[in-house]
C-alpha cells in the first residue's frame, strides 16, 4: 500500500466519524456529551470524544488486511494497536497517528468546528516524528447549525487538496485554499495562545512585545492586529491555510518554569496528534517550526508536550519570528545564540 493509497480510505474514515459525532451533537444533551468517560495522561476524555472510537477501530481491523501498522490515537486506552492484530510492531510498514476529535470542548458547547486529524508516517519505530509524516488528512466536524464541512488532504511532495462538502444536499466541490500573502501582521490575525490559567500574563506580555516590536506603537484609534484564541490546533492550522491567521504560536510547554516558580504544575498542552496533519499546510506554503526555529521532530505519540509556530508565509516569518525568539530567549526559555 503506497502513500497515495491511503487517502481514499481514511477520507472515507473520516466522513464517517464526522457524521456520528454531528448525530451524537443533535440528538444527544449537552450534559451527556460532556460527561468525563476518563482521564488519562495529557487529556480528559469527555463522552462525545468516544463516538469516533468504535468505528475508528473497526476500520483499522478491516484495513489490516491490505497493509500492517502501528495506531496511536487519542483515546485509545490500550495504547498504541499493531495491524494486523498480533503482529510485530517493529515489522509493521506504517505508524499512524489520529486525533479522533480535536477541538472537542468548543464543539461540545456548539461554539466553533472540530476537526479529525490523521498522519500516516513510515515505520521507523519509536523514532518515528512529525517529519516522517508523508499523509495528512484533516476534516470539519461542523457546528449543528453550519451546513458546510472541510475536508482537506495531502502526500508529501505532491501538493495539497481541499473539499467542501454540504451536509443539506450532499454535494462535494472542490475548493482551493490559500495562505495569507501579506508580509506583516498589520490588520491581520497572530495570536500567542493562551487558553487556560497559569501563565496566560506571561504569554500575554509576550505577545505584547512581539506585536510592538514588529508594528511600533498603537495609533489612537486604531487597531494594530487582532488575535483568535482558536482551542484547536487542527482549526488553528485550518486558520492559517485558508488565509484567515497570519502567525500563531502555542508555547504552552516553555511555560513549565515559570509555573514551577510560582508554585504550579504544567497543564494541557499540544500532543503530536494535535499536528499530526501540519504536512497539509506546509504542503500550502505555511511556515511551521518548533519554538527555535526548526522543523518539528516530535515523536508519534500521544505523551510528547509540543510548543509550535506557524506563520502564513516566508515573509510573516521573517518579520516575526526574531521577535519571538528574543521574548523567549528574554525569560530564558529557549537558549542564548552562540
Amino acid at each position: 500500500m503506497n502513500a497515495h493509497a491511503w487517502i481514499a480510505p481514511l477520507r472515507r474514515l473520516h466522513d464517517s466519524i464526522r457524521d456520528a459525532v454531528v448525530a451524537a451533537t443533535e440528538h444527544q444533551r449537552l450534559e451527556e456529551l460532556a460527561g468525563i468517560h476518563r482521564e488519562q495522561h495529557g487529556d480528559t476524555i469527555y463522552a462525545i470524544d468516544v463516538v469516533g472510537e468504535d468505528l475508528l477501530l473497526d476500520f483499522f481491523a478491516k484495513l489490516s488486511g491490505m497493509s500492517s501498522f502501528v495506531l496511536i490515537a487519542e483515546g485509545l486506552h490500550a495504547g498504541p494497536m499493531v495491524f494486523p492484530r498480533g503482529s510485530d510492531a517493529a515489522l509493521a510498514d506504517w505508524r499512524i497517528i489520529v486525533d479522533p476529535i480535536d477541538g472537542t470542548r468548543g464543539l461540545m458547547y456548539q461554539k466553533r468546528s472540530a476537526w479529525i486529524l490523521t498522519g500516516v508516517a513510515p515505520n521507523r519505530g519509536a523514532q518515528t516524528s512529525l517529519q516522517d509524516i508523508v499523509v495528512a488528512v484533516q476534516t470539519e466536524i461542523p457546528l449543528i447549525k453550519q451546513h458546510l464541512s472541510d475536508q482537506l488532504w495531502a502526500v508529501k511532495g505532491s501538493g495539497a487538496h481541499a473539499e467542501r462538502f454540504n451536509r443539506s444536499t450532499g454535494e462535494r466541490t472542490m475548493i482551493h485554499l490559500r495562505p495569507s500573502t501579506a508580509n506583516t501582521i498589520a490588520h491581520g490575525f497572530a495570536t500567542i495562545s493562551r487558553f487556560f490559567p497559569g501563565a496566560r500574563d506571561e504569554l500575554a506580555a509576550m505577545d505584547e512585545e512581539i506585536v510592538l516590536g514588529a508594528l511600533g506603537p498603537v495609533k489612537p484609534g486604531k487597531a494594530h492586529c487582532f488575535e483568535d484564541q482558536y482551542i484547536s490546533s487542527g482549526g488553528q492550522l485550518y486558520e492559517l491555510m485558508s488565509g484567515h491567521d497570519r502567525f500563531i504560536a502555542d508555547l504552552r510547554p516553555l511555560m513549565e518554569q515559570i509555573l514551577e516558580r510560582r508554585g504550579l504544575q504544567l497543564g494541557i498542552c499540544c500532543h503530536p496528534y494535535d499536528l499530526c496533519t501540519a504536512l497539509i499546510a506546509t504542503e500550502l506554503g505555511v511556515v511551521v517550526t518548533d519554538a527555535v526555529g526548526a522543523p518539528l521532530h516530535a515523536p508519534l505519540n500521544v505523551e510528547a508536550d509540543v510548543a509550535w509556530a506557524g506563520y502564513a508565509n516566508a515573509q510573516i516569518r521573517y518579520q516575526i519570528e526574531p521577535l519571538l525568539q528574543t521574548a523567549l530567549r528574554k525569560r530564558g526559555l529557549i537558549g542564548t545564540k552562540t
